[in-house]
């Protein structure tokens, strides 16, 4: 193994990443944290959408375990586009989660008007570009539902960003980007499975080839189809192993060109 660049070495950092975990440790490190933050802030409870991943199963039941020790209750929203198709294992997450209560929220009678409205007259010429958009819109809606019942509940919203996604900028810009707390960041992608495995997480669940589905164009599309390159290589070049050279190309571009995603803002900064 060469050791890393100092461009690897310099996003690892910023993205918090460390190279091995212990995973018990880990687990409670993070649960304390949600915890002691939710104490702090004098918040009910927290709030997080579940899709059946092994991203938001691994973070609702840090979540729950952290609502138990405080005393706080933790609400788990299920937010399928009508009918999801591995619903199956959204119920299998819910159920290993234990949640104190979940809620129901069809977003296609939200993303649907939405879209057809802010759709050009006679539609887009671009079909590829108006599922994009559309998925997108799913992403906005999903987390507007979540603010919504934390705002009921006065609750926080929980995130389940990680590095793997961070540093590929995988995620929607005031979607599932938009959240008051990422109990997952700096991790992994194997890190996240290394958490699921000690929980105690549904093994298929934790192996589950991670998926968005946002695309109707092209349903269930993997993660890494997406990326053009494997979470393994995502994992190799954060924890500073040597990967190829096309595997850190797609990575640095990719962190580069999403930079906007991971930053507050943009203004104008007062001279002098």
């Amino acid at each position: 193994m060469t050791d890393p660049t100092p461009v690897q070495q310099r996003i690892a950092s910023a993205l918090g990443v460390v190279a091995e975990i212990e995973a018990a440790a880990e687990a409670e490190r993070r649960v304390s944290f949600l915890a002691d933050y939710l104490t702090g802030s004098g918040a009910s409870g927290y709030v997080l959408g579940i899709s059946g991943g092994v991203d938001s199963t691994v973070t609702g039941r840090l979540t729950q375990l952290a609502c138990e020790r405080a005393g706080k209750r933790f609400t788990a929203v299920r937010l399928p586009y009508g009918v999801q198709a591995d619903e199956a294992d959204a119920q299998q997450a819910l159920r290993f989660i234990a949640a104190d209560e979940v809620v129901t929220v069809d977003i296609k009678p939200s993303v649907d008007p939405l879209h057809a409205a802010t759709s050009p007259a006679g539609g887009y010429q671009d079909a590829a570009r108006a599922d994009f958009v559309k998925g997108n819109i799913k992403a906005r809606i999903r987390m507007t539902a979540q603010y919504a019942v934390a705002g009921r509940l006065g609750a926080l919203v929980v995130g389940t960003d990680h590095a793997a996604e961070a540093v590929m900028g995988f995620f929607t810009k005031h979607g599932d980007g938009a959240a008051d707390i990422t109990p997952l960041a700096g991790l992994t992608k194997g890190q996240v499975r290394q958490l699921g495995r000690h929980l105690g997480a549904p093994d298929a669940l934790v192996a589950k080839v991670p998926t968005a589905d946002l695309e109707e164009a092209r349903p269930q599309l993997p993660d890494e189809t997406a990326y053009g390159i494997t979470y393994a290589e995502i994992d190799g070049y954060l924890v500073g192993e040597q990967v190829s050279d096309e595997a850190r190309r797609v990575i640095e571009t990719a962190y580069s060109r999403t930079a906007h995603k991971r930053a507050l803002p943009a203004a104008p900064v007062a001279l002098g």
